[in-house]
C-alpha cells in the first residue's frame, strides 16, 4: 500500500492521505543537540537490534547521496531538516506496514505511519502499537506532569502531531484560504504545505495538523483534526457550488487542456506539473474528467518529484531540461489513455 489514496477510500478526492507522528527520546541519552558522535550512533545500533528483525530495513543517511536522501523526503519518509543533517542518523523503513522512524532528528526518535485518505484512527493504532513495542526495549523519557519529554517544549505532553494532507481546489480558488487558516488557528490547528513546516501550497494541496500536544489527549487530538477535516470538506463542496457557470466552462477548458498537456508535452517541470495536476484534479471533482485513475494521478505526487524522476530514469539525467524531458516522459507513460 501506499500512502496516496484511491477511489474506493475517498470518493469526493479531497483527501490524500492521513499521518501520525510521534516524537520519543530515550532515557539514558541527552538530547540529539547535545548527542556527540559516538553516542549517536550507538542509539542507532540500539534502535536497529529493536527494528531490523521486526522486518524494517535500515537506511544511513550518513552515507547516502543528496540525491537519495532528498527522494526520502518527496516520499515523506523524512523531514528536509532530516536529510541535510550532519552526523549520524538514519531511517528505519517498513514501506508494507506505512511505517517509518528517523532516529536523531529533533528528537532520538520520530515514529511515523501514513495511510491513505482520511485514516487518522489506523495511522493511531498502527504508530502506537510500534512505539509500544519500541517503549519495552529502549525504556522512554517520561514525566507524570509533563508527558513524554521532547527537545522541543511544543511537543511535549503526547508528542504527537497528526496531519491530513487535502486538496482544496475551491477554496483555493475562491480566496478563503487565509480565512480558513486563521478559524483553524483559534482551535490549535494549523495549515502548512505538502511538506511540513516551512513548506509552501503547491497544487492547493495542503497539511491540516494539530499545534499543541500538551494538555490534550492523543483521542482529543484526533477528533478535534476529524471536526475539522469534515467541516474543510463540507466547505470545499460549498465553495464549489459558488463557482458561477461561466467559471465552470473556464475550469472544464482548464482540465481538458491539462489532460493533453499531461499526456503528450516533451517538457515538463515540477512547477507546470502542480498547476496541470491541480487542474485535472478539481475537473475529476467536477465530475469534467472520468478517464483517469485518482490514485494513478495521486502517485505522480512522488514520482513526479525532481530526485525520483533522477533516480528513476533510465537514462542519465545530468540537468534541469533532461530532468524535465524525463518527467514528461513518465507522465505520458502513466496518463496514456
Amino acid at each position: 500500500m501506499s500512502w496516496y489514496n484511491n477511489e474506493q477510500t475517498n470518493p469526493d478526492g479531497m483527501v490524500i492521505s492521513s499521518r501520525v507522528r510521534l516524537a520519543r527520546n530515550l532515557n539514558h541519552y541527552p538530547f540529539p543537540i547535545r548527542l556527540d558522535e559516538t553516542r549517536a550512533a550507538k542509539l542507532i545500533g540500539e534502535v536497529e537490534k529493536v527494528l531490523v528483525p521486526m522486518g524494517f530495513q535500515k537506511i544511513d543517511f550518513s552515507g547516502i547521496s543528496d540525491l537519495e536522501a532528498a527522494a526520502y523526503v518527496e516520499k515523506h519518509y523524512v523531514s528536509p531538516e532530516f536529510a541535510k543533517k550532519d552526523g549520524p542518523h538514519a531511517l528505519f523503513l517498513n514501506e508494507p506496514c506505512n511505517l517509518s522512524v528517523m532516529v536523531n532528528e529533533e528528537d532520538h526518535l520520530r515514529i511515523q505511519c501514513i495511510e491513505p485518505s482520511l485514516s487518522l484512527q489506523e495511522a493511531f493504532r498502527t504508530a502506537t502499537d510500534l512505539e509500544e513495542h519500541l517503549d519495552e526495549a529502549l525504556d522512554f523519557a517520561y514525566d507524570e506532569n509533563l508527558g513524554y519529554l521532547t527537545q522541543c517544549p511544543t511537543n511535549l505532553g503526547t508528542g504527537m502531531r497528526a496531519s491530513v494532507m487535502l486538496f482544496l481546489p475551491a477554496l483555493t480558488l475562491n480566496g478563503y484560504m487565509d480565512q480558513v487558516g486563521r478559524e483553524l488557528s483559534k482551535v490549535g490547528l494549523t495549515v502548512r504545505g505538502m511538506y511540513g513546516e516551512g513548506s509552501q501550497s503547491q497544487g492547493c494541496i495542503y497539511q491540516i495538523s494539530n499545534q499543541i500536544c500538551m494538555g490534550l489527549t492523543e483521542e482529543d487530538i484526533l477528533k478535534k483534526l476529524d471536526d475539522a477535516v469534515a467541516q474543510l470538506k463540507d466547505l470545499e463542496k460549498q465553495s464549489a457550488d459558488q463557482i458561477r457557470p461561466g467559471r465552470k466552462e473556464q475550469l472544464k477548458d482548464a482540465a481538458l487542456r491539462a489532460v493533453g498537456l499531461l499526456r503528450s508535452a516533451w517538457l515538463m517541470s515540477s512547477a507546470e506539473f502542480f498547476k496541470l495536476y491541480a487542474d485535472v484534479h478539481f475537473g475529476m471533482n467536477l465530475g469534467f474528467i472520468k478517464d483517469i485513475s485518482l490514485s494513478k494521478l495521486n502517485s505522480l505526487l512522488v514520482q513526479a518529484m525532481p530526485a525520483m524522476v533522477t533516480l528513476g530514469s533510465k537514462q542519465d539525467v545530468r540537468d534541469e531540461t533532461s530532468r524535465d524531458r524525463e518527467r514528461a516522459r513518465l507522465l505520458r507513460e502513466t496518463l496514456a489513455s
